[in-house]
Parts: C-alpha cells; sequence; structure tokens
C-alpha cells in the first residue's frame, strides 16, 4: 500500500524542504534573499502550517504501511511533527513564549523514530542493496541528529541566547535532511512500484489475469 502511495513522501518532502528553506531564507525589501536572523508572527504561523501538513501526511503514510510491525515508527514522527506545528501556531498566533527545550524534544522523537525505522527498514532490503545502504545511512545520520538535539537539552551543546538564527539554522538542517530522506524514499518506492509492475506484465497468460482476457 505505501509503494501505491508513493506520492505522500514526495508531499511530506516538499512540506518539509518548505519549512527548511523558511528557517534559514528570509526576503529582503528587494526582494533577495539573506540568511534569517528572527521570526516575525505571519512567518511562525506559516510555519507551523506547513510542519502540520507535514505530520499529517507521515502519519497517513503510517496507516497505509504494510510494515505493519514499524508502522507505529512512522506514526510517532507524524504525531511529533504535528505536535510542534500545532505549538508553533498557538505560539505565534497568542504572541507567547516559546521555549527552545520543547522543540528540541520534539525533534529528538523524530529524529530518533524516523532513525530507528530507517535502520530496520534497511536490514529487511537484502536484494536491494543501493536502497539497503541509502536507508542505512540516513538512520545514522536521523540518530546523529537526535543525539545532537538531545545533546541541547541536557546541555551538552549552549546555544548563544542572543542569537536565535542558531536555533533555526539547527531546524533547518534536521528538516532539509528529513525531507532528502523523504524525496529519496519516493523515489525509490515510484521505482520498485514500476518494477513490480513491469514484472507482472510479464508473467505468462495462465499466471496474469491481464493478460489471460
Amino acid at each position: 500500500m505505501l509503494i501505491k502511495n508513493w506520492w505522500l513522501p514526495v508531499l511530506c518532502g516538499v512540506l518539509e524542504a518548505m519549512y527548511s528553506a523558511m528557517n534559514f531564507f528570509m526576503q529582503r525589501p528587494d526582494g533577495s534573499l539573506t540568511l534569517r536572523t528572527g521570526v516575525h508572527r505571519s512567518t511562525g504561523l506559516q510555519m507551523g502550517m506547513l510542519a502540520l501538513a507535514a505530520g499529517a501526511c507521515t502519519i497517513a503514510a503510517s496507516i497505509w504501511s504494510s510494515s505493519k510491525g514499524k508502522s507505529w515508527l512512522l506514526a510517532l514522527n507524524g504525531l511529533a511533527c504535528s505536535a510542534l506545528g500545532v505549538i508553533l501556531i498557538f505560539t505565534f498566533w497568542t504572541n507567547g513564549p516559546l521555549a527552545f527545550s520543547t522543540v528540541a524534544l520534539l525533534i529528538v522523537a523524530m529524529a530518533m523514530s524516523s532513525g530507528v525505522f530507517e535502520l530496520v527498514t534497511a536490514q529487511t532490503l537484502r536484494r536491494h542493496v543501493l536502497d539497503k545502504w541509502f536507508l542505512g545511512a540516513a538512520g545514522v545520520a536521523s540518530v546523529g541528529f537526535a543525539v545532537a538535539f538531545l545533546a541541547f537539552l541536557v546541555g551538552w551543546i549552549e546555544l548563544e541566547p542572543r542569537l536565535p538564527a542558531q536555533s533555526l539554522h539547527w531546524l533547518g538542517s534536521y528538516f532539509g535532511f528529513s525531507a532528502i530522506c523523504m524525496l529519496g524514499l519516493a523515489l525509490r518506492l515510484h521505482r520498485l512500484g514500476l518494477s513490480q509492475s513491469g514484472e507482472w506484465e510479464d508473467l505468462p497468460a495462465l499466471g496474469n489475469p491481464k493478460r489471460a482476457h
């Protein structure tokens, strides 16, 4: 079912790429782009809506995933991303404070759940070496992001309180990486679906209902 709905990871990847770009760049009055140093209310609301939409797509992918034993990891990732979206929308709508520790905790949940999912899935792809290496590398990198944001939480890595751009760029880096993983996964799912369709069409007429007719 996830192969048939490969467009879901594509949509999620596009949304995460947009979220990443909004964390990194802002538009000057003359129309040129520059590195972001802060977030205005309207931008924060847009970020929240993008994160919420990306989380909803991931949850939908987990529901339609054929890997029932691992789909809860995708669901956890989607729930954490959706929670981030809700927090951003509520915070910027009410002009309330936003604690980076809360955001970092959600990123830890997202990165660790996706990393474990990718590593476990990679072990099942014995006949697809390229996919196995791609998911394995993505899983290791995802766990690395989880450890990095966990280091922020426990104080091993300190962010300069007067430089909010640091936290924005860290968030942009993670979502940019996640977007690449999602789009890569979608591409592999699409190719796998095409190969399975080709194998189905090449079956003898007796075993292929389409050709039997």
